[in-house]
Order: C-alpha cells, then sequence, then structure tokens
C-alpha cells in the first residue's frame, strides 16, 4: 500500500482508494438506492461524528438498509480512516470524512429485492475544495432560484440523505447555465424556497433569523449548529415558509454548509441583498462558529486566494 494513497473502509476492509470497485449492479449504482453522509475536519479535527452518524443511521431506518455495523463502531470506522489518511494534509487543509451505504448488489435473474450479499459499506475521506470556492468568501454566493422544484417531503423526505440526488443536481446545473459561479436553492410547489445542493439558507430581517422548515429540507448539521450558537448569543431563529420576495428583501441572506460552515449571500436571483458582503447577524453568527470549532474556517478559505 502506497504511503501517497488515500485509504478507505470497504466491505470490513482498509485498503487504498484504487482497489475499491464497486459492482456495476449495485443498487446505488443503478437506481441511487444508498444513503450517505459527510462532515469535515477544522485543523484536522473531526467535527460532530457521533451527530453526522446519528443521522446516517436515521437515513438508513427510513430506507429500509439494515447493516451488520453499529453506531459506535461506524464513528470508531470514521476516525480510523481519517487517522490513516492525515499525514497526506498540508497544515492548512482539511478532509471532508463521509460514510457511503448502498442497499447491495442486484442477484442476476432475480426479483428487485434478491440481494447477491448484503450492503456495500464505505468510509472515505477527500480533500475540502478550499481553493475553488475560496472567492465565496470574499465577494459572497450569487444565488438563483431554478424552475426546477424540490421533491415535496410528501412523495420522499428530504431529511433522508440519500444518493439519489437528480433533483437537486436538475436545478443546479439549470442556475448553472444561468451563471456558472452561482448556487441554486430550489423552490418548493408552493413557490417557498427550501434548499440548494449540500447547503441550507438563512434570511435576515432585523436582528431575526428566518430559515424553512425542518420537513422540507434536509437538517444539515451546520444548519443545526447555526440555530444552537445563534440561541447561545441571543439571536432569534424562526422557521417558516419563506418566499422569494421576502428573499429578495431581506438585510442579509447567508447559506450554510458542511465545507462552507456559513457563508455570505450577496444576489438572490440577480438582485444585491444588503448593503455589504458580510451583514452584522452573519457576522456575528461566523464569529460564534469560528469560536464552537476554535478554527478560522474563513481564513483557511481566503488564503487560497491568489
Amino acid at each position: 500500500m502506497s504511503n501517497l494513497e488515500r485509504v478507505t473502509y470497504f466491505n470490513g476492509n482498509y485498503v487504498p482508494e484504487s482497489e475499491v470497485k464497486v459492482h456495476f449492479r449495485d443498487r446505488s449504482f443503478k437506481y441511487g438506492d444508498g444513503v450517505f453522509d459527510m462532515t469535515r475536519t477544522f485543523g484536522h479535527k473531526i467535527f460532530k461524528i457521533e451527530e453526522h452518524v446519528e443521522r446516517l443511521y436515521k437515513s438508513l431506518n427510513y430506507m429500509d438498509i439494515k447493516i451488520d455495523i453499529s453506531k459506535n463502531e461506524m464513528v470508531d470506522i470514521s476516525k480510523a480512516v481519517l487517522e490513516k489518511n492525515l499525514h497526506l494534509l498540508g497544515p492548512n487543509e482539511d478532509y471532508w470524512v463521509g460514510q457511503r451505504i448502498s442497499r447491495g448488489v442486484d442477484r442476476v435473474g432475480g426479483e428487485q429485492w434478491d440481494l447477491d450479499g448484503g450492503p456495500t459499506v464505505i468510509v472515505e475521506c477527500a480533500p475540502l475544495p478550499l481553493k475553488p470556492r475560496a472567492s465565496l468568501y470574499e465577494t459572497g454566493i450569487k444565488v438563483w432560484t431554478p424552475s426546477t422544484r424540490r421533491t415535496p417531503f410528501q412523495s420522499m423526505s428530504p431529511r433522508a440523505k440519500t444518493h439519489n440526488y437528480i433533483n437537486l443536481i436538475l436545478g443546479d446545473n439549470e442556475v448553472k447555465r444561468i451563471d456558472k459561479d452561482a448556487w441554486a436553492i430550489l423552490l418548493d410547489l408552493n413557490g417557498n424556497i427550501t434548499e440548494g445542493m449540500g447547503s441550507n439558507i438563512f434570511t435576515v430581517v432585523g436582528e431575526t433569523v428566518y430559515t424553512p422548515k425542518s420537513q422540507h429540507v434536509l437538517g444539515g448539521i451546520s444548519r443545526e449548529t447555526v440555530i444552537e450558537q445563534a440561541g447561545k448569543i441571543g439571536i432569534n431563529v424562526i422557521e417558516k415558509d419563506i418566499e422569494v420576495y421576502e428573499a429578495i428583501n431581506s438585510d442579509e441572506v447567508f447559506l450554510t454548509s458542511t465545507s462552507l460552515c456559513i457563508c455570505p449571500v450577496t444576489f438572490f436571483n440577480g438582485k444585491k441583498v444588503g448593503n455589504e458582503t458580510y451583514g452584522p447577524i452573519t457576522k456575528r453568527l461566523i464569529e460564534s462558529y469560528k469560536d464552537l470549532v476554535s478554527y478560522d474556517f474563513v481564513n483557511q478559505y481566503l488564503l487560497q486566494l491568489d
């Protein structure tokens, strides 16, 4: 095993990434029939791995996928994968650390519920995209709402983090055709704001923060962290339906995600948001998040700028 290649947990073994081979009849490849979760490190230290694994197992339960690995074992495996790969990181770099689990491989000649063996289980890590996203902390994010609507929770709960991202990808592709640097936030069938591919949205009016209701979005751990930190520093957060009109006329807008944590939005559907890149509430929440993780993630990105 090369000391320069990342190591992955694959169906019970720790192997080089290049040796991880997923069968072409794997149901996640065929149908998106799998779940995953993803956290990041701050200064090489993993963040809220227990909470992420807890959400992973809720997704597994929702999808009726059963694995012979306990939550505690999954936490230990995730930490072990990280430890085996830390030597490949530079001092200002960090990892995504994630678990990916599919229902398994379809049996040839069998029915849809016949599997050849058990679930496919992968735990892996990959460097955060620091350089490609660095400018977002300098200029803010441009958000567009595509015509593609978010799959309604009555059809499939967005709270389960599955490998089927087609709905979000279609919306993202549509927005990229408008502006390759923009991020998509999809609307629900009633025209209210929901979420993007791996990101949650918050709006600010005065000193009150608003975010879409939990049942309509994948409640990201970063989203939950911001809500928790807001409570600690005396900022009121309200979950409600948010129309495009409200977002455009907000004083501040920001996105949360695993990699970005908190990042300001400066344009919404082509209209300028607020008077400055970092509004006062966004600033306070970023500082609170930094204090929580004992790491300046904003500077980590800005250092990547040429």
